[in-house]
């Protein structure tokens, strides 16, 4: 008793149990997407360095559905345990005002735990479109806008939402044809029975890279770093930006001791020179963050994507 009094005087402070043992079990990581998509290979490249660097399984769980709602729903009804986590993406920021009947709050009951990384949308339509510019795109959608729909992974998500700016913004009357997933869509496009989608960088990029579709614009403000010439919309757009962030959130009520110690490791996998390049390979930029910095993230961006919503006028019962 001595000895515990004299180090607490010390200054020593001893770790609580729930984060010293931590993860003493597999820990399970919902996503909203289908396997495959952008959102699941990031998942995966992180979940295998967070099973080889603190000595559990991180099982990636694809629950695709909803917008990616189904998997929140999930995850914030799981024991704050630290023991269920979701991965974060842009549309868990917008379905707060998109969907009308939500079963929960994703501000209120999530908490942050740590940001990986951010990365834009990029425009790619069927090879068979006959236009080569944004501009040449616009002009043909207003020409005859009964030939033109666009694919996405689901409503609320980015990839849905970035369609629906871009008609708002440029009066282009698309039909939004959702799937189950982006990769799901894909063969549709190259066949021209859908003609376009706004997808996230790293499952566009490869469809464009394999000579697959024609990429026409970069949803970032300015041309993304490592792809300079294809152009950024908003050359053509003046305003429209749709830049998405990747990140980890866990129950409400999750102890803080565990939530800090998740961010830590996410932080130093993102030093990792092997992640670096994995991320940067599918057109990612590392954004490291502390928990209450993720958190004002997302708290902003779902301020954002409400205006958006409201522009857009759109909703989903």
């Amino acid at each position: 008793m001595i000895a515990i009094i004299w180090l607490l005087g010390m200054g020593f402070s001893p770790v609580p149990a729930a984060a010293a043992d931590y993860p003493n079990r597999p820990v399970h990581w919902l996503i909203g997407f289908a396997a495959g998509g952008p959102v699941d290979v990031v998942a995966r490249i992180m979940s295998q360095w967070l099973s080889e660097h603190l000595g559990q399984q991180f099982v990636v769980e694809n629950r695709a559905g909803s917008g990616g709602n189904i998997a929140a729903a999930a995850a914030i009804n799981s024991p704050p345990d630290g023991y269920t986590l979701l991965f974060v993406a842009p549309n868990n920021a917008i379905s707060t005002s998109l969907y009308k009947h939500l079963s929960y709050d994703f501000i209120r009951d999530t908490v942050p735990v740590a940001s990986i990384m951010q990365l834009p949308n990029m425009l790619v339509i069927s090879k068979d479109m006959p236009v080569k510019t944004v501009k040449e795109f616009i002009d043909y959608c207003k020409k005859d806008p009964s030939k033109v729909s666009f694919a996405s992974s689901g409503y609320g998500t980015s990839v849905h939402m970035s369609g629906e700016l871009f008609k708002a913004m440029t009066g282009c009357n698309m039909l939004h044809v959702p799937y189950r997933g982006s990769a799901i869509a894909y063969p549709d496009i190259m066949s021209n029975k859908v003609q376009l989608i706004f997808d996230n960088l790293p499952g566009a990029l490869s469809q464009v890279r394999g000579g697959n579709l024609r990429a026409l614009g970069v949803t970032s403000p300015q041309r993304w770093p490592g792809f300079p010439d294809i152009p950024a919309i908003a050359e053509t757009v003046p305003g429209f930006e749709s830049v998405g962030f990747y990140g980890i959130s866990a129950p409400k009520g999750t102890p803080p001791e565990i939530i800090d110690k998740l961010n830590k490791a996410v932080g130093e996998a993102l030093k990792d020179p092997k992640i670096i390049e994995q991320l940067v390979t599918l057109g990612g930029i590392p954004k490291p963050m502390t928990p209450a910095e993720f958190g004002k993230l997302v708290t902003d961006e779902t301020e954002k994507w409400r205006k958006v919503v409201e522009f857009a006028g759109v909703s989903v019962e």
